[in-house]
């Protein structure tokens, strides 16, 4: 039995017990349909020997190896994960695009007597979907970014400003990376289309009539490129601003940024490049804050002299709407929640929260 899916909250929210992407481990770690389970019936190596033998010799011979890998492997999980599964379990299945590899796993599970169907057009049918919602259609959300110097906790103010009711978007915590040339964060970033799937899956669960508050950023995050219809919006968003002395900020930061902070070499590597933006004499004298244990005045120095200047440059390319502006005098916690308090009680009273 075949499932067909015609617009993303339907596959996002499709209602099976278990949803099993039968893909190699590659292909899973690239994207997926958010929850779904890994549970492939050919491995990579398998895949591409199959592959091989399709455009080199037969696809019959490709046909004929790969059906027998496919039931062999699909036994190994019938007899090992699945095997728990009582009598009325509904798993989806899906591939590449809807073909031999999940209708045959679909079939298996069917004949065990498991309610089990497979995705219309696979994998690509759900791609096509979050392509539609990110790059072709307008965001029906309405944004209104928050704004301000680096340093001044905005990513840490977003689950603050969500306790209190506001809709928000961590874009960074998406996209892995804290959005500045420091910003490399364990792991590394994820793929573009994962990053963009649980972009999309994060605004299925807003209210479109009442606003988003994302952090400003560039088109970028890393090496993550935001997808075009959340850029439009981004841009066309009111803004409100925080700002904090430059001592608290340096604090903030060095609090951060504790991980690329204590790695001596891993800093002065990242900082190369700056020379030609900053100049070499700047460069030199951060090198010798690194190597004399300076970390706070290294901090305040980065933000005076590297990320103020590209913050302000970039505030008048962009020219934003702000609305707001809170000032803080410190960005400890007590100082976090006051400031949370004091922006959803202000977005509150203008009726920015409120249903259109």
């Amino acid at each position: 039995m075949v499932r067909a899916f015609h617009a993303l909250p339907e596959i996002l929210n499709h209602g099976f017990d278990t949803v099993i992407d039968v893909r190699s481990p590659a292909e899973f770690a690239e994207d997926r349909v958010p929850g779904a389970i890994n549970l492939p019936v050919l491995d990579n190596e398998e895949r591409a020997r199959v592959g091989t033998i399709y455009k080199q010799q037969s696809p019959f011979l490709a046909r004929k190896l790969g059906a027998a890998l496919v039931f062999r492997n699909a036994a190994a999980h019938i007899e090992g994960p699945l095997a728990h599964h009582e009598g009325g379990w509904r798993p989806l299945v899906y591939c590449w695009r809807g073909g031999q590899r999940s209708g045959s796993f679909a079939w298996m599970l069917q004949q065990i007597g498991w309610r089990a169907e497979a995705v219309e057009g696979g994998y690509r049918t759900f791609r096509r979907l979050v392509t539609k919602a990110l790059y072709e259609e307008p965001l029906p959300h309405r944004l209104i970014q928050l704004g301000g110097y680096t340093g001044t906790a905005k990513t840490e103010l977003l689950p603050l400003l969500k306790a209190r009711g506001l809709q928000v978007i961590d874009l960074e915590g998406l996209a892995r990376h804290r959005g500045s040339l420091l910003g490399d964060m364990p792991g590394g970033q994820p793929s573009q289309k994962w990053f963009e799937t649980c972009l999309a899956q994060e605004l299925s669960t807003l209210d479109p009539r009442r606003p988003v508050i994302v952090e400003a950023e560039s088109s970028k995050v890393g090496q993550i490129i935001l997808p075009p219809s959340l850029w439009e919006a981004m841009k066309a968003a009111p803004w409100i601003e925080v700002s904090a002395p430059v001592s608290a900020r340096a604090a903030y930061l060095d609090a951060a940024y504790d991980d690329i902070l204590s790695d001596g070499p891993r800093l002065k590597a990242q900082l190369e490049p700056l020379r030609y933006h900053r100049g070499h004499a700047m460069v030199d004298r951060w090198e010798a804050l690194i190597d004399a244990g300076e970390r706070l005045e290294l901090c305040r120095s980065l933000a005076e002299d590297h990320y103020d200047p590209a913050y302000e440059k970039s505030m008048s390319s962009v020219s934003p709407v702000v609305q707001q502006r809170f000032e803080t005098g410190t960005l400890d916690p007590a100082g976090l929640e006051a400031l949370a308090d004091r922006i959803a009680e202000a977005l509150q009273e203008a009726g920015q929260t409120s249903a259109m």
